[in-house]
């Protein structure tokens, strides 16, 4: 499995970039088709796929991933969690928050 720890946002932008392209062509989708699915402009498709975006919001990602049918592999980059007895606090009522103890 890959680290991707190192990579800036704009590094790790342009290579699922360059990965979006290579689902695109594999769905048989023309960026036009994409920019219809989507409602994104062809240049921004263009764009992200080309690494010149630097950075994409979060809802234009889930977008695209909708639009090439990779929607469903968000299981895979964050699971959900199992129930975890150290979410609760003392009173037995799940935590919204980590704070931190001031020494």
């Amino acid at each position: 499995m890959a680290d991707y720890t190192e990579y800036s946002a704009p590094e790790l932008v342009k290579m699922l970039g360059v990965r979006f392209k290579d689902y695109r062509l594999r769905a048989q989708l023309t960026q036009k088709d994409v920019a219809e699915l989507t409602g994104l402009t062809i240049p921004t498709i263009q764009r992200f796929e080309n690494g010149m975006s630097g950075n994409i919001s979060l809802g234009t990602f889930l977008l695209l991933t909708k639009a090439i049918g990779c929607i469903n592999g968000l299981d895979e980059l964050m699971p959900e969690q199992p129930e975890s007895l150290y979410l609760y606090n003392d009173n037995n009522k799940k935590a919204q928050r980590v704070r931190h103890k001031k020494e």
